[in-house]
């Protein structure tokens, strides 16, 4: 617990920044919802003949994984914040425009048909009768939205949106109980705080509470809630607008989801700031190659690490291939010719892949190769990464060249795959060669006696449009040129890793250390 405080105490303002980043996004969220889904739901019941139809949406909507569903908006709306309002306005509705639909629908036919006789038009019987009696059942559902709201932003970071997903993602990384902690019970509070909000809200506004109130006090808390909405919304779209308008001055450095890159993209944005007069804005800890890549290939940043392996296998889907000059020029060539980007010079390490044991498992059954788990592979477990095994440079090419089969893969993404392994729930793992987690549990790593894994030596990859306006770049961002070798990269992340660090904090004394910031 004491450790937990300290990071907490340690941390806080930027914790208090992600949180006011997670509120804003959630309330923002929700009140797009709400604007778009009373009124699906008041359309609905006054059109029986469109409430399957749109009510079935929101329930295939509400079906799709919120990964998949971003994955789709990314192609098309990029991303930050934008996407990941989207797809929370879009979970959000189904409550909303149900509990609408059904309170309107549910109330008693005796009461309209007084209301008709009374010579209420339809929209005044709406106004008049129908939303008070409908009220309590249409704030349920705004309540549900905004309590899973607050949950689901948490993947915001995903796509760079920040929040305290970003949190929650780095501590699962980096296998750090105390930074998940620090990213979940303040967002499990704010989904209590808004559903108390909320709650008090309804009671505020309610047909009862305005029946024992003074018709003046609630038109005017009608008036305070017109006047917030309007506020807020307005915040929204000024902010929306400010980051638009900075972002043609600033150069965009984004990063994956893991230590090493965010190690990376802390580097490049540390060398440019110190020798340049360029604003940075810095998108660390997005997705994986497919985000990040997706983000640069549509402008949403300048420019991230890279690795040449992946760039060949994985982006312009070629077999792998062990000669490292070979790959490098074809991924500089391909990239350049296809997607207007410049491969700039390797950093000098090569985070190859490798598979790993503990070392228990290798000295059971004698491993030292991945020939030698190849025989014995029937025993065992495979845990790797979500991406591992659908990759032909990963487990599909493993599994052919190698001819091995495993007893049952249990794929597991980030640093839980190694609290995995030494748990005993699974037996091997893929990993990286420079993890710095290699060395805090103590694996064995099985030598790639067949030579099947290519090359990834990191690169920086940038736009050229950046650099056309940016030209001193290219020097700049060259000056870290093989000046990370493997033991060095492994021992950074090791201070990441298992001792805790900030990759910010990391990457700068690096770079003081060998005096690239002078």
């Amino acid at each position: 617990m004491s450790g937990f405080w300290n990071y907490l105490t340690d941390n806080y303002s930027q914790i208090l920044s992600l949180l006011g980043e997670h509120l804003y996004l959630s309330i923002v969220s929700v009140l797009i919802a709400i604007i778009i889904g009373i009124p699906l739901g008041i359309l609905i019941s006054n059109e029986p003949k469109l409430s399957k139809p749109i009510i079935g949406t929101t329930n295939v909507i509400q079906a799709i994984p919120s990964l998949a569903l971003l994955g789709f908006l990314i192609p098309f709306i990029g991303i930050g914040s934008t996407p990941a309002i989207v797809m929370v306005v879009l979970y959000s509705l189904l409550p909303i425009v149900k509990n609408t639909y059904t309170g309107l629908t549910n109330i008693n036919g005796d009461i309209l048909e007084a209301a008709k006789g009374i010579g209420l038009t339809k929209s005044q019987t709406m106004k008049k009768v129908q939303l008070p009696l409908a009220f309590p059942m249409i704030m349920a559902g705004i309540r549900i939205s905004a309590v899973t709201a607050v949950g689901l932003m948490t993947i915001a970071a995903f796509v760079g949106a920040g929040g305290l997903g970003y949190l929650v993602f780095s501590g699962v990384q980096t296998v750090d109980n105390h930074m998940i902690l620090a990213g979940a019970i303040p967002a499990c509070i704010l989904a209590l705080l808004i559903d108390f909000a909320v709650g008090k809200l309804e009671s505020s506004l309610s047909y009862t509470s305005k029946q024992k109130s003074i018709s003046k006090k609630g038109k005017t808390a009608k008036r305070s809630l017109i006047a917030f909405a309007a506020i807020l919304l307005v915040a929204a779209v000024g902010f929306k607008a400010y980051s638009t308008a900075q972002a043609e001055d600033k150069i965009v450095i984004g990063s994956k989801n893991f230590s090493e890159q965010l190690i990376l993209g802390n580097m490049l944005a540390d060398v440019i700031e110190a020798k340049t007069d360029i604003q940075v804005e810095r998108k660390l800890n997005l997705g994986g190659t497919q985000v990040a890549f997706g983000a640069l290939n549509s402008g949403d940043i300048d420019m991230y690490v890279e690795y040449t392996g992946t760039g060949l296998v994985n982006i312009l889907n070629q077999p792998p291939e062990s000669d490292p000059d070979k790959v490098y020029n074809y991924v500089q060539k391909e990239f350049k010719q296809k997607y207007g980007m410049e491969l700039l010079k390797p950093l000098g390490f090569n985070n190859t892949y490798a598979l790993a044991v503990r070392q228990d498992t290798a000295k059971e059954y004698g491993l030292n190769t991945i020939s030698d788990l190849a025989k014995v592979s029937g025993n065992l477990i495979m845990g790797p990464t979500i991406e591992f095994p659908n990759r032909e440079d990963g487990l599909i090419g493993l599994s052919k060249t190698y001819n091995m089969a495993f007893k049952d893969v249990k794929a597991i993404d980030g640093g839980l795959r190694y609290t995995a392994l030494k748990n005993h729930k699974s037996d091997v793992i893929d990993a990286f060669s420079t993890d710095g987690l290699l060395q805090a549990f103590d694996l064995k790593v099985l030598k790639d006696d067949q030579q099947f894994f290519p090359p990834y030596y990191a690169v920086p990859i940038i736009k050229e449009e950046t650099l056309k306006e940016h030209p001193e770049l290219k020097k700049v961002l060259n000056s870290l040129s093989g000046k990370l070798t493997d033991e060095k990269m492994r021992e950074l992340n090791y201070k990441v890793d298992s001792l805790k660090q900030s990759p910010a904090k990391v990457a700068k004394e690096f770079l003081e250390k060998e005096g690239l910031l002078n």
